[in-house]
């Protein structure tokens, strides 16, 4: 556990502004266990709005309006991440691929290959998915989550593996994004890379040039360090570009730059 969380958080804050420049807020995600307390500030929308929210839509409040959200069994309408994050068990019919035959899938075989591949909590682990902008988190987070495009996404790709190397290795089922930032990277305890699904499109208001880049909160200093480091590289974003050599202009702009010049001669 970070002891100086608050600070880590507004460094790792700082370095993304200024190496990766997302449009939308870097975001702290923990997993709220059976009794542990509801962050101040953060608004429960079955409580705060009278309103049930899923964990996409959530995902994209907290990123474009800046608000901290926790969401958990009475606010979750969306089966597939209620079970993914172990809010409800799941049954027959989930695990016969149910929603999925007909929608992303051939057949029952085939859609109960994809649920059993799903990212899941086991259920009752915890009660809240709590996600807010790391410059207004009022709590240590378990995973960091950044919205960008795919060069910006690069970028992180570079300063997670600047001090260990290797390779960045994600699985992606194209549905069910959420579990895939938040359960997949917890579970694994790696950083992955994300493509939105259609629920993120529809209700988090993903855009089509937008990607997900989520690293566990172990990771923030790595991340910092790496950014700095790839930087001083040469590394960069906006990613540097060839205009340097002298460029060949049209053959009439060649030959009334000519006249030009040997008219300043005469």
């Amino acid at each position: 556990m970070d002891k100086d969380f608050a600070l880590t958080l507004r460094l790792l804050d700082e370095a993304l502004a200024r190496y990766v420049r997302p449009d939308t807020f870097p975001l702290a995600i923990r997993m709220l266990k059976p009794g542990e307390a509801v962050p101040e500030g953060v608004k429960i929308p079955s409580k705060t709005m009278g309103e049930q929210w899923i964990v996409c839509q959530s995902i994209g409040v907290a990123r474009r309006y800046g608000w901290g959200i926790a969401v958990g069994k009475d606010d979750v309408i969306c089966p597939l991440a209620a079970i993914a994050f172990g809010f409800r068990k799941p049954n027959e019919e989930y695990l016969k691929g149910f929603v999925s035959v007909g929608m992303y899938c051939k057949d029952e075989q085939a859609a109960a290959n994809l649920e059993a591949s799903t990212w899941r909590f086991e259920p009752g682990t915890y009660d809240y998915v709590c996600v807010a902008p790391l410059n207004r988190a009022t709590f240590e987070p378990h995973v960091v989550a950044v919205y960008a495009n795919s060069a910006q996404v690069l970028r992180l790709v570079h300063a997670s593996l600047y001090k260990r190397g290797g390779r960045v290795v994600s699985t992606s089922g194209g549905r069910l994004d959420c579990a895939e930032i938040i359960i997949q990277t917890l579970i694994t305890n790696e950083p992955k890379v994300i493509l939105p699904c259609n629920g993120d499109r529809v209700f988090g208001m993903a855009q089509d040039n937008e990607m997900a880049f989520a690293f566990p909160w172990a990771y923030a200093h790595e991340i910092i360090e790496g950014l700095e480091g790839t930087h001083k590289g040469g590394t960069r974003y906006p990613i540097t570009v060839a205009m340097r050599d002298t460029v060949k202009m049209p053959k009439s702009y060649q030959a009334l730059m000519k006249k030009l010049i040997n008219g300043d001669s005469s």
